[in-house]
């Protein structure tokens, strides 16, 4: 079981103190809450994408590939990549390019996204949102798993004879989960390819994502990949912790209550009542989380949001201490106990490494001149005849 921290990466003003930080300083603060991260034994840090005030993180490669450098141990994640407005071909590069630097400490999210300004900012139509999401995943896969590419989608350019380069380290591809909170077909994505699901499970009961996992664990086994509890499920949460129910309550409600995602809805005990949000002391946080396994079984991997709302760096890093101290170790130790043995773990470098070549030394790519169009300029309308195969849903 993997735990870990996502970040959404917003800048918010700090309903306590008045102050609203600076890209920056929030900048620097995720580095900073990663760093810590790893410091106290969390093994994954993911942060998503935005190219909307007020958000920081319009390019997560560059900011995991300095988080890369300055950490040793901790996997790198997104939460999440846009497939529908990136362009396949450079999200096929550039995580490549960020899989060599992390030394494979690296798998990403693929979503939608959920800021519908976005898509004319980068040429693209919201109407057109999933079957984006479909196409862009089917070709970026195919980069990642073929040296050469011929290609004619909907939605960019034809490729003939093309090679993204550099290829994946060890010629495996960074492990992909296929984020959704709403979207069975993006749970169908995930199962076509054997891919792992996230649920973010936050905002809404549990009930509503559970549905999205059924389906994806249902789909994940008639594909052929291993039996239903074997599919790769993760996880989101966010948690507020404190030494005891009280001071958590109350030093978080100000943030709770101004927070752009809650302020105005439901009050805080109502949504703590009703969704996966947990505020407590380390104990009642367990035993929250707890609860997820009760609803969806065995699960690879959990992330909290930590960060969200104004939340300062100091509190955050406290927050850090005992996630890492007090409520991860006693997850790990209960969760262990409770699982099936034949659930796998979830999918590092490491792993998939093993299980492509065994005991065998790993490939490594090297320069290889072809027919393609990025070697000879080759017009990609000449002579190319490539049927898109994607999964219409």
């Amino acid at each position: 079981m993997q735990f870990g921290i996502f970040s959404v990466s917003d800048i918010t003003r700090d309903p306590v103190s008045g102050k609203t930080p600076s890209e920056a300083e929030r900048i620097k603060a995720f580095v900073e809450i990663a760093k810590k991260a790893e410091d106290v034994g969390l093994d994954v840090v993911a942060v998503g994408e935005h190219h909307n005030p007020p958000f920081f993180s319009s390019s997560p490669t560059t900011l995991l590939a300095h988080v890369a450098a300055v950490t040793e141990r901790v996997i790198l994640s997104t939460s999440t990549t846009l497939i529908t407005t990136n362009d396949p071909v450079r999200l096929a590069e550039d995580y490549a390019m960020l899989q060599h630097l992390a030394d494979g400490r690296l798998d990403l999210m693929i979503g939608r996204g959920n800021t519908a300004p976005v898509y004319p900012w980068f040429g693209k139509n919201i109407r057109d949102g999933l079957d984006l999401a479909l196409e862009g995943y089917h070709l970026l896969h195919r980069l990642w798993t073929n040296d050469v590419v011929d290609w004619r989608g909907r939605f960019r350019t034809p490729l003939q004879g093309f090679t993204s380069t550099p290829r994946p380290l060890d010629d495996v591809p960074p492990f992909v989960w296929h984020g959704s909170i709403r979207t069975p077909e993006i749970a169908e994505q995930a199962a076509y390819y054997g891919d792992g699901f996230f649920a973010n499970n936050i905002f809404w009961p549990k009930g509503h994502f559970k549905m999205l996992v059924d389906y994806y664990r249902q789909r994940f086994e008639s594909y052929g990949h291993g039996a239903a509890k074997q599919a790769i499920v993760g996880l989101g949460g966010q948690a507020y912790i404190a030494k005891n129910s009280q001071d958590a309550i109350r030093d978080y409600r100000p943030y709770f209550d101004h927070a752009p995602v809650y302020g105005g809805g439901p009050s805080l005990e109502r949504f703590m009542e009703e969704t996966p949000l947990a505020v407590g002391s380390p104990q009642e946080v367990i035993d929250k989380t707890l609860t997820f396994h009760d609803e969806f079984g065995d699960y690879q991997r959990q992330l909290f949001l930590v960060d969200h709302g104004g939340l300062p760096l100091g509190t955050v890093l406290d927050q850090l201490e005992l996630l890492g101290g007090e409520v991860v170790p006693a997850l790990r130790k209960e969760l262990e106990s409770r699982k099936d043995p034949e659930v796998p773990d979830a999918p590092t470098h490491a792993s998939l490494v093993k299980a492509k070549y065994g005991d065998g030394e790993a490939r490594q790519p090297r320069p290889n001149p072809n027919r393609g169009d990025n070697v000879t300029g080759s017009s990609p309308y000449e002579d190319s005849e490539s049927n898109v195969t994607y999964p219409t849903l």
